[in-house]
């Protein structure tokens, strides 16, 4: 199993140079790794190559003894690119979650107002149906009202024309009374039969009188419906009139949101005007940018080509010895220097020289090592399958910018030692000289480019501090051009959200000119429901008022009748009472 560890090297006279692996994590599979719980150490004559502190990567087997171990370096690099382009792709999935989150809360608000709507009409189309029901109800109790309202009628009709007919044979007897009043008064006589013949037709008459109680009962019960059913109307308009009182002031609020509505519009077309300005300034202030980085591109491909002129100027000196690179020595100073004093500088450059040698010879074989690495990862990527070489070729990238780095480091380290070699070659010449040995190397006609190393360095420098000045520049302009680019995104961000808003306002402007519609169409069949059956109950009542009168009529005529029966009745007796009119 593979961990990740820490060298640790005991000191002091006992255990000096014991190297111990100290665990720290341990791997699960090829992206999951797992701290391993306390401190476990184990023992390592391996790591005894590597310094204190240094993290490697140690391959054990179960009982814990090490198989391999090679530097962690490369492989936690890799671990962190892998790990931060992983959070990347988290973070960008969050996002998205959340924007879905976002739009399910929003169609979930947008269901629940869609319900309450519907749950609203549902209700208002079952207190119309509520209306319409109570209405019909109303509607078939005035219909029997008015049936029993014809029905009365029928029968004072009726009555009346038994009264008229009564009346009419009150006449004929009258007629005949007076008849025979004409007759006892000739004849003087009025005999017990005939006295009993009168007193029988003046009780038949008396009989015949139409009585009115129980036409007035039934007319007072219609009265009394009609009067009920009138209540019930007159509770509907009130609820009319409030209905409409609300659609009128539903309407102003309609009007005031209408009018507040279009104000905001108004008021963000200015912001948007002022938005698409702002926008236009910043899309000028970046293609200002883009001359500048392209300028500075410009720039720095002349002093990349400066510094190619530059290395092929090195390139050229490491291939003849002939030609010089570095500044020229002092050979006047080194000629009056003490013997002993020269020989000691000379060894110095001559240590400083081995060093940087050895520094530059242990970094070729790096180079070399990190060259077989990328072939190693390039002979595993025609291998691979299609999973696994997108990783490798993601490693592969990452080693080839490692060894791009390293190989450029690599050139100054060369040309400091071919520089310090040049020093030391001139200051041996000179001792070997002033010793006066035969062996002194001859002086040979050398190809100077230290002058036109310097030149070219000092273009460069002027190059480069032109290009750091612009670089400032163009970071300036990257500073104003984001602080401009934040200030239009929030204004952006702010008109969306305004517009969202306004148009939300406008889909509630929408529903509640709906809900004013509805209400106006209900007002209005409720209107055009209660007037017919208000104009049938008021024609029932006159009907019935008419009925009333009538009925006061046959009243009186009732009255007169029994009058004059009495009267009639009184006559008779005076008759019979009579002496000169009684029977012999």
């Amino acid at each position: 199993m593979l961990y990740l560890a820490e060298v640790q090297k005991k000191t002091g006279f006992i255990g000096s140079g014991k190297a111990e692996l100290k665990l720290l994590a341990c791997q699960r599979s090829e992206q999951s790794w797992a701290a391993v719980p306390g401190e476990e150490v184990i023992p390592s004559d391996e790591a005894n190559s590597f310094n204190a502190g240094a993290l490697v990567l140690a391959d054990l087997t179960a009982n814990k003894q090490v198989q391999r171990l090679q530097e962690a370096s490369r492989q936690l690099v890799t671990i962190l690119q892998n790990f931060s382009r992983l959070q990347e792709k988290f973070k960008t999935q969050e996002e998205e979650i959340e924007q879905w989150k976002q739009s399910l809360t929003y169609q979930s608000q947008e269901l629940n107002r869609r319900e309450m709507e519907m749950e609203a009409r549902r209700e208002q189309l079952q207190q119309i149906e509520e209306d319409f029901e109570q209405l019909e109800q109303q509607r078939q109790e005035i219909e029997r009202s008015r049936e029993e309202a014809n029905r009365l009628r029928e029968e004072l009709e009726r009555r009346n024309q038994e009264l008229e007919g009564a009346w009419a044979h009150l006449h004929g007897e009258m007629r005949r009374l007076e008849e025979r009043q004409s007759e006892i008064q000739q004849s003087a006589v009025l005999d017990d039969e005939q006295a009993g013949k009168i007193q029988e037709l003046l009780n038949r008459l008396s009989g015949s009188v139409a009585p009115t109680e129980s036409a007035r009962e039934q007319l007072n019960l219609a009265v009394e419906i009609i009067n009920g059913q009138q209540n019930i109307l007159t509770e509907h308009w009130q609820r009319l009139e409030q209905q409409r009182a609300s659609a009128q002031q539903l309407q102003q609020e309609v009007d005031r949101q209408a009018q507040d509505l279009q104000t905001r519009w108004s008021e963000w077309q200015q912001a948007q005007t002022s938005l698409e300005q702002a926008k236009a300034e910043l899309k000028a202030q970046q293609n200002a940018l883009n001359l500048k980085q392209d300028y500075a591109q410009t720039l720095g491909l002349r002093l990349q080509n400066q510094e190619e002129l530059h290395q092929q100027l090195y390139r050229l000196s490491e291939t003849s010895d002939k030609v010089k690179i570095s500044p020229k020595v002092d050979v006047e100073a080194l000629e009056t220097m003490p013997l002993g004093e020269l020989q000691g500088v000379l060894q110095d450059l001559q240590r400083d020289w081995e060093k940087i040698l050895r520094f530059v010879n242990d970094q070729e074989e790096e180079l070399g090592f990190q060259q077989q690495t990328i072939e190693e990862v390039q002979a595993q990527i025609q291998q691979a399958s299609e999973y696994d070489r997108l990783r490798l070729e993601t490693e592969l990238a990452d080693e080839q910018d490692r060894y791009q780095m390293l190989n450029e480091t690599l050139v100054g380290q060369r040309r400091n030692l071919k520089e310090r070699e040049e020093i030391l070659a001139q200051h041996q010449a000179v001792l070997l000289r002033r010793e006066g040995k035969s062996e002194a190397v001859k002086q040979e006609s050398e190809i100077d480019l230290a002058p036109a190393l310097i030149q070219i360095e000092n273009i460069k420098q002027q190059q480069a501090e032109e290009l750091q000045k612009l670089e400032n520049q163009i970071e300036q302009m990257r500073g104003a051009i984001q602080q401009a680019q934040s200030m239009v995104d929030h204004q952006s961000n702010e008109q969306t959200q305004k517009q969202n808003e306004l148009k939300q306002l406008e889909q509630n402007l929408q529903t509640q000119r709906a809900n004013l519609a509805e209400l106006s169409g209900k007002v209005s069949l409720y209107q055009e429901m209660m007037q017919p059956v208000q104009d049938h109950v008021d024609g029932v009542r006159q009907k019935l008022e008419a009925i009333a009168g009538v009925l006061n009529q046959v009243q009186e005529a009732s009255d007169y009748q029994l009058q004059a029966i009495a009267e009639m009745r009184q006559v008779l007796v005076g008759l019979m009472n009579t002496p000169e009119l009684a029977a012999p």
